[in-house]
């Protein structure tokens, strides 16, 4: 697909991975984007979707948008995330194939992978067992996309293909300590225990497991790179391919911003997933994906983004 010459609607676009990606597609030469927000077109409303594509006309869809968040946050909402993902992607992916849409590029989740898949995961083990509990429904809301995309092309020739990117991080993150992830929602602890002059930071779990990152640029040119050059039905998997365990993060995040208390692990709440880290082969093979960004320049750049952009 020439990104040049298409109309290229980007679901989530407002988004924290949609305003990275919105400005990869521009550099790339696209010139037609649509990316309006949640308000602007409820992709809970079959009927806002049906406008949108008729409005619009699209050649190309790529749907990031997604109810998203931590360990807590899917603790919390497991019933909202699982309906909301679902409704979000499955009728915008069959709506497209009626509208004629030339390609959709859908986002899944690494919590789509089961809770003991082999390590690194592996595309061909991602229907090897259950994912892990606290975001199963979120996972697999996501998953039936990936069922979606294979079965439209299947029956019907449909260009839908998927991606799995593993966990984000970067300027403009979701820094809320209710619904972020684990990089932020550290940085942000540690930042205020240095401000207020605390002697520790209490965070969830043993610290034993292990996760993977990807900098949500890297992440970007991962899905520019599969929307010019995939048309395949197999999942691809998106990550850095580096691993490091939480216990480290948190210490490596303390280091970067400067707190030099102690760090309290609080076993009563859960680790999740005891394992993360991609296979990222069938990326580099099929679209030429590798992460450029080394997690350390990643992290100093995502705390500086957060000091100077945080609510004063």
């Amino acid at each position: 697909m020439d990104l040049a010459k298409s109309r290229i609607w980007v679901t989530g676009g407002t988004g924290f991975l949609g305003r990275h990606l919105v400005a990869a597609l521009r550099e790339r030469g696209a010139q037609e984007i649509f990316a309006p927000s949640s308000a602007e077109v409820d992709l809970l409303e079959p009927g806002a979707i049906g406008r949108a594509l008729a409005g619009f006309e699209p050649d190309c869809v790529i749907h990031l948008a997604a109810r998203v968040g931590g360990i807590g946050a899917n603790m919390k909402h497991p019933g909202e995330y699982f309906y909301a993902n679902l409704m979000m992607g499955v009728p915008l992916l069959h709506q497209c194939w009626q509208a004629g849409v030339s390609k959709f590029v859908a986002l899944g989740t690494v919590c789509a992978y089961p809770k003991f898949t082999p390590v690194p995961f592996r595309e061909d083990d991602i229907w090897k067992g259950y994912p892990e509990e606290t975001n199963a429904p979120y996972g697999l809301a996501k998953k039936m996309l990936l069922v979606a995309a294979q079965s439209y092309r299947a029956q019907y020739g449909f260009n839908a293909v998927f991606l799995l990117p593993v966990n984000l991080y970067g300027p403009g993150d979701n820094f809320d300590l209710e619904s972020s992830h684990v990089i932020p929602a550290l940085i942000r602890k540690f930042v205020a225990a240095r401000e207020a002059g605390d002697e520790e930071v209490v965070c969830w779990g043993d610290g034993s497991p292990s996760r993977e990152f990807l900098f949500v640029r890297d992440a970007a040119e991962g899905i520019c790179l599969a929307t010019e050059r995939y048309d395949g039905p197999l999942p691809v998997n998106l990550g850095s391919g580096r691993e490091i365990v939480i216990k480290n993060l948190a210490a490596a995040i303390a280091s970067e911003v400067g707190f030099r208390g102690r760090v309290f692990w609080d076993t009563s709440r859960p680790n999740g997933q005891p394992r993360r880290c991609l296979d990222t082969s069938r990326a580099e093979e099929l679209i030429g994906f590798r992460a450029a960004t080394g997690f350390e320049e990643g992290l100093r750049e995502t705390v500086r983004w957060y000091l100077a952009n945080r609510p004063q």
